[in-house]
């Protein structure tokens, strides 16, 4: 196995560390809970763990950059990386949006919209693995999933500010509520319409595997 296809298996192996992390972690009471106050109140759990969780996030991410930048630099491009590699990305950000979702970072219909979106095109891959034909990651897709992290990585580092809140480390985050709020929903608006605009694109771009099926 090249390296390229290594840096995408570890990224699998990443993904456990990550939910094993999050599951693990301090989940503070969201303003829907009663009594809710932030920082205030919070269930039993790993002081750090969505901490750790963006370090792993983002670990995981950038082996995502490396792995086909290597391959393509180094002309070690395989059948295994373009097809593993997109399934290694959904994988990731599927367990990212599942986690978030008990946060209340993302609701849950969105979470089922971009991970429906997922199942749909690796549908569609094997659709044509069928017929022989191996469908890489295009270009669209790479942005959809590139604002995806960042949508990812902007909420769990505001869950990590929120642990050094609590362990007294930082203080002064009274814009914390707001930028939660309203700048996640600024970023998963994107992130939808990035996500369904890219399932378009490569719908209709492979869509000659449907007539001849």
């Amino acid at each position: 196995m090249n390296l390229p296809n290594r840096l995408t298996v570890a990224r699998l192996y990443i993904t456990a560390g990550f939910v094993a992390s999050m599951t693990m972690a301090w989940h503070w009471k969201s303003p829907p809970d009663p009594g809710w106050t932030p920082f205030l109140f919070w269930h039993w759990g790993w002081g750090w763990g969505y901490t750790a969780g963006l370090v792993l996030f983002v670990a995981a991410s950038i082996t995502d950059y490396f792995d086909g930048a290597i391959a393509r630099r180094r002309n070690l491009v395989t059948d295994f990386g373009k097809l593993m590699d997109p399934v290694a990305d959904k994988v990731l950000m599927a367990a990212a949006f599942i986690c978030l979702i008990p946060e209340h970072a993302i609701p849950a219909w969105a979470a089922i919209v971009i991970i429906s979106r997922e199942f749909l095109i690796t549908g569609l891959r094997l659709l044509a693995l069928s017929k022989g034909v191996v469908l890489p990651a295009d270009k669209m897709g790479k942005h959809k999933t590139v604002w995806q992290m960042v949508t990812v990585i902007y909420f769990l580092l505001l869950l990590s500010l929120s642990e050094f809140e609590r362990a007294g480390m930082i203080s002064g985050l009274f814009w914390w509520f707001h930028a939660w709020r309203y700048g996640g929903a600024v970023l998963i608006a994107a992130a939808l319409f990035l996500t369904l605009y890219s399932a378009y694109g490569y719908l209709w771009k492979n869509r000659t595997l449907f007539a001849s099926s």
